[in-house]
């Protein structure tokens, strides 16, 4: 299983919908509530922020590779998940 990072920020309402739908998908879905996510608000650890290639959030990568910037929809954030088990 492939590591999830996911580049944040509290204020964005874009990025609250991000994590509800995780949160959604993995309790209707077991298998995607294995997927390791570790979660970076980018004001709070903006060294770790700065160390990514990334204008907008939310931003997903997996295993140090972007999968997504930006706006998300559920299926994307299903599919994020999918692409890391």
């Amino acid at each position: 299983m492939k590591k999830v990072l996911l580049f944040y920020f509290p204020a964005c309402p874009y990025c609250r919908i991000a994590i509800k739908w995780i949160q959604q998908l993995q309790k209707v879905h077991p298998e995607l509530a294995q997927v390791d996510i570790e979660m970076v608000d980018e004001r709070r650890q903006r060294d770790r922020a700065e160390q990514y290639d990334y204008y907008l959030v939310p931003t997903f990568y997996i295993d140090g590779k972007k999968v997504h910037e930006g706006i998300v929809s559920k299926e994307i954030v299903r599919s994020v998940l999918q692409q890391a088990l």
